[in-house]
C-alpha cells in the first residue's frame, strides 16, 4: 500500500509541475521613447501583426496583452504603450513602476529622438525596479537611406548601459519579433513563477498556436533567436 501511496504522490507532483509550467507568466512591459517613434506601430506589429500608416498618437497610455511560448514556458506579455508628448511625461512612472522589462525606442531617422531614449533610459535605472530588463530599439529601418543615427552610435551606449539592441521596421516587421523574444530570454521567469505561487497569485493575434500563443526563440532551430509562427 505504501509504495502505491508513493507512486500515486509522485504522479500528483509530476501532474503539478506540467500544470504551473503551462500557466501563463505574467510579464508587464512598458514602451518609452519620443512620440512618432513608432511605439504603438511596434508592439501592434508584435500583437497583431499589423501596420497602420498615419497611425494617431496614443493619449495617455494604451494596454495590449500578448501571450509567447519560450520553450516550455507561458508568457502573457502585459504591455503599457505610453504616450511620448511631453506633456504625457509626469504620467509614465505609473507604468513602469514594478515593471520587469522596458523597450525604450527612437527613430533611426531623427537623432535628436537618440538623446531621449538616452533620458528614458537613464531615468529607468534610477526610478524603476533596479532588474528591469531595458532594451533599445531603433526603428524605422525600413528608412535606411534616410538614417541619421549611425547604428554603431546606438549600440556603443547600450553596451555601456547594459541594454539589450536591436533595430527593427515595425512597417515591414523586420526584427520586432527579436526584441521581445530576447527581452524574455533575460527575464527569470522560474523565479518570477515561484514568487507569484507563493503570494497566491494567478498567472494567468497574429502567427499564433492553437491555444493563442506566439513561439519565442524555438531551440529545434539553428536561430533560437527567430520566432518560429
Amino acid at each position: 500500500m505504501s509504495t502505491n501511496s508513493g507512486n500515486i504522490s509522485e504522479a500528483s507532483n509530476q501532474q503539478q509541475q506540467q500544470a504551473n509550467q503551462l500557466k501563463p507568466i505574467q510579464v508587464k512591459l512598458v514602451l518609452l521613447g519620443e512620440a512618432a517613434v513608432g511605439k504603438s506601430s511596434l508592439v501592434l506589429r508584435f500583437v497583431n501583426n499589423e501596420f497602420i500608416d498615419n497611425k494617431e498618437p496614443t493619449i495617455g497610455a494604451a494596454f495590449l496583452t500578448q501571450k509567447c511560448k519560450l520553450l516550455d514556458k507561458i508568457i502573457k506579455f502585459e504591455i503599457w504603450d505610453t504616450a511620448g508628448q511631453e506633456r504625457f511625461h509626469s504620467l509614465a512612472p505609473m507604468y513602469y513602476r514594478n515593471a520587469q522589462a522596458a523597450v525604450v525606442a527612437y527613430d533611426i531617422t531623427k537623432a535628436a529622438s537618440l538623446d531621449k531614449a538616452k533620458s528614458w533610459v537613464k531615468e529607468l535605472q534610477r526610478q524603476a525596479n533596479p532588474n528591469i530588463i531595458i532594451a533599445l530599439v531603433g526603428n524605422k529601418l525600413d528608412l535606411e537611406d534616410q538614417r541619421q543615427v549611425p547604428k554603431e552610435e546606438a549600440q556603443l551606449f547600450a553596451n555601456e548601459a547594459g541594454l539589450l539592441f536591436t533595430e527593427a521596421s515595425a512597417k515591414s516587421g523586420e526584427f520586432v519579433m527579436e526584441v521581445f523574444t530576447e527581452i524574455a530570454k533575460k527575464i527569470p521567469l522560474d523565479s518570477l513563477s515561484s514568487a507569484r505561487s507563493r503570494n497566491g497569485l494567478s498567472t494567468s493575434g497574429s502567427n499564433t498556436n492553437a491555444d493563442g500563443t506566439v513561439n519565442l526563440g524555438d531551440d529545434s532551430t539553428n536561430n533560437s533567436s527567430q520566432c518560429q509562427c
